[in-house]
């Protein structure tokens, strides 16, 4: 079983810039890509960036430039730095973990969700 902690969300004015962190602990094997999804009321979750463990990287269009993912593969921990936030990022941002036990068993695993708020 992984257990995902996200954190870094809150309240930002527009332009502005925030960092989330999502660290990955328990009975981890290999992880394979690590990502961010976002949902807003009456929406369905979006991809909003994801990263292998080679770091190749897939950003969604509406954030391309202004947002960037990393990982530390040695921490299991993946980053979202969001800059020139705007008003329609605010969303509650999840973390996505696709891990692979020692049998090749895939599971893929959520983080609780974390609050972003970009005010105008």
């Amino acid at each position: 079983q992984v257990q995902l902690v996200e954190s870094g969300g809150g309240l930002v004015q527009v332009g502005g810039s925030l960092r989330l962190s999502c660290a990955a602990s328990g009975s981890i094997n290999r992880i394979n890509v690590m990502g961010w999804y976002r949902q807003t009321p009456g929406k369905q979750r979006e991809l909003v960036a994801g990263i292998t463990s080679g770091g190749s990287t897939n950003i969604a269009g509406s954030v391309k430039g202004r947002f960037t993912i990393s990982r530390d593969n040695a921490k299991n921990t993946v980053y979202l730095q969001m800059n020139s936030l705007k008003a329609e990022d605010t969303a509650v941002y999840y973390c996505n973990v696709d891990h692979s036990t020692w049998l090749g068993i895939r599971g893929v695993y959520w983080g609780q969700g974390t609050q972003v708020t970009v005010s105008s």
